[in-house]
């Protein structure tokens, strides 16, 4: 029988010396038709195994829902890990941050607020019971031990910098975990991880587990705060931070390949095992991206690019090329590269992903013959009527969990301005249809000056990303109360949920429903208001594509049904990577939700992604 051990020194597969090189590429922000091919990529670097977090709420949208099919097929991409020879390490959380909305806990597990959020509370841990019995198992039978790739299954994740629970409770919560685990036939080793601190790594671990740090620099100096914390056995930085993610707003971050690579030669030359964080960082499709609140709410971008050493469209860059040089003088690394590496040659850090990589199909795509208003698309978009609430609802008391809600109410002459006590995290107010102003929790504006007449205000309100790190993990989202006018309290309010990722469906069916569609002719280059936009075009089936959208400000963005995410004119990132797989030769549909108004009604595709401003 296989087996993988934590030795005195070193880490042993079948008793002998391994050292780990591996890298973080998460199936859930990759194609599933493209993840052999990452995986390909990896092997060809050097890496030995690959690292994965399991978002808990992207395969358990709903409280009686497990969906391990399609996107969601871990198992899959653990055979195609195995498949390419490779071995794999699974951080299941329950928490994982990784910028992912709610860092994985799911909205409906805190619709009760007398859940506990990672602590030793009967809820949360029973929550915690059948999320792992609906996914471990599938695991276990891929452990090492069964003849498949799984080395290590992670307990927790960076448990030292959370709460202020005194520690023999950080202990029985952590316990508890491992009880859980260790019920569903895991028998790899298990392990924990926490930044290079030595007050974390104190409050985060347990001492019968194997501790692993986090850092992306100094690695010497790192691993010897690691070697205080984990007196004997291998040492690892389970996530080598060689670039960051980006937020709405702020630049798009570099890590210059030049040091990220002296410090992997550091770290190896140590005998150190190491896990790049992130060999791939992919993309934040749909509405999973996470946000963080220091003081100052900022959401995290679509594109999870990371400035890895594989772009987000899969192209090897110039980090790929330093640091497979890195590898090489430690471990055996194969012969063959992959195609465009060669012409990267030992260039500069943050490419993208043009550099080397052919370039994607160029075209307009004219979105004018097909418009339904915003106040007009909101009805088709309600996943039920709107429901009647004595005070102000949350979105959580909707049973939504992401994306948008509508809330509805009346105002008189006499109001004259609306504030709430907050709102999570922005809402699009309209007077009688007509847009008059923006609630915005990033930029602390919770006021909107309003007519001076009696009408219906509605009020469509964003869930821009649950936060994924810190102390309002688990918070609820919408309307924060109280709201107030000049004059009184609004307690009336009618509200419900939308299906927002359903809008292509459902945009269709409002084009054909009579007095419900507004047909647009000859708008060309002029401005656009906020709405539903629908278009078809012709390209290259198969070939990546990248959606710029100047002009346009804020909303979402489908193609051929599939939702790749939000788009923003605030920046940084100005494209949208369209995987190759979505894209046909002929017939290919185009929806856009604008939120606000646009200065063209057209979009277009470019040669490569733009992924914004740099600190360079």
């Amino acid at each position: 029988m296989p087996t993988f051990e934590i030795g005195p020194e070193d880490f042993l597969l079948d008793g002998e010396r391994m050292q780990v090189v591996s890298g973080a590429l998460h199936y859930f922000r990759v194609h599933p038709d493209q993840w052999a091919d990452r995986i390909r990529k990896a092997r060809l670097m050097g890496l030995n195994t690959i690292e994965t977090y399991v978002p808990w709420n992207f395969h358990a949208p709903e409280p009686d829902t497990f969906d391990l099919t399609g996107r969601r097929d871990l198992g899959r991409f653990l055979d195609l890990v195995a498949a390419e020879g490779l071995h794999a390490i699974v951080r299941p959380g329950p928490y994982i941050c990784a910028e992912w909305d709610g860092g994985g806990l799911p909205g409906w597990l805190f619709a009760d607020p007398a859940v506990g959020v990672r602590r030793h509370e009967p809820r949360f841990l029973a929550a915690i019971g059948t999320y792992f019995a609906n996914l471990l198992p599938l695991v276990a039978e891929r452990q090492v031990t069964r003849g498949g790739p799984v080395l290590m299954v992670q307990v927790e994740n960076e448990y030292g910098a959370y709460g202020d629970d005194p520690l023999p409770e950080r202990q029985k919560y952590l316990r508890a975990l491992v009880d859980l685990t260790r019920e569903q036939g895991i028998d790899v080793p298990l392990f924990t991880c926490d930044q290079a601190d030595d007050e974390m790594l104190a409050r985060g671990g347990l001492p019968e587990l194997h501790k692993t740090a986090t850092f992306g620099s100094r690695s010497k100096e790192r691993l010897e705060i690691l070697r205080r914390h984990q007196p004997k056995g291998p040492l690892m930085c389970m996530e080598f931070w060689n670039g960051w993610f980006d937020s709405w707003g702020l630049e798009h971050h570099l890590a210059p390949a030049e040091a990220n690579a002296a410090d992997l030669d550091d770290l190896l030359a140590a005998g150190g095992s190491v896990n790049l964080y992130m060999f791939h960082g992919g993309t934040n499709f749909g509405l999973t991206s996470g946000a963080n609140d220091k003081g100052i709410y900022r959401p995290i971008t679509t594109s999870y690019d990371y400035d890895a050493p594989l772009a987000e469209d899969g192209t090897p860059t110039a980090k790929y090329h330093a640091m497979r040089e890195v590898i090489a003088r430690h471990l055996p690394v194969a012969e063959d590269v992959p195609a465009g590496l060669a012409a990267l040659g030992g260039g500069g850090a943050g490419d993208g992903g043009g550099a080397g990589a052919p370039a994607s199909p160029v075209l307009d795509v004219d979105l004018s013959a097909h418009v339904v208003p915003l106040a007009h698309a909101l009805p088709s978009l309600l996943r039920e009527d709107l429901r009647a609430f004595t005070s102000t609802p949350t979105t959580d008391d909707l049973r939504q969990w992401s994306g948008f809600s509508v809330y509805r109410t009346r105002i008189r002459p006499d109001d004259a301005v609306l504030t709430v006590a907050e709102v999570r995290d922005r809402a699009v107010v309209l007077f009688d249809d007509e847009q008059i102003g923006v609630l915005d929790r990033g930029s602390h504006t919770f006021a909107v000056p309003l007519p001076a007449a009696a009408g219906d205000l509605t009020l469509l309100v964003e869930d821009q990303g649950r936060v994924n790190y810190g102390r309002r993990i688990g918070e609820p989202k919408g309307l924060i109360g109280p709201v107030r006018t000049a004059v009184r309290t609004i307690d009336e309010w009618e509200a419900g949920a939308l299906l927002v990722e359903d809008a292509p469906e459902l945009l269709r069916a409002a084009l054909d429903a009579p007095g419900r569609a507004l047909p647009v002719a000859d708008r060309g280059l002029r401005p656009v208001g906020a709405g539903l936009y629908r278009a078809t075009f012709d390209s290259v089936g198969g070939a990546d594509h990248f959606l710029r959208l100047d002009g346009w400000t804020k909303g979402l963005a489908w193609v051929n049904g599939e939702l790749l995410g939000r788009y923003w004119s605030l920046g940084p990132t100005h494209t949208l990577y369209v995987p190759g797989p979505l894209v046909r030769e002929s017939g290919n549909e185009l929806v856009l939700l604008e939120l606000h108004g646009a200065a063209t009604a057209r979009a277009r595709f470019v040669a490569a992604p733009d992924l914004g401003i740099t600190e360079q």
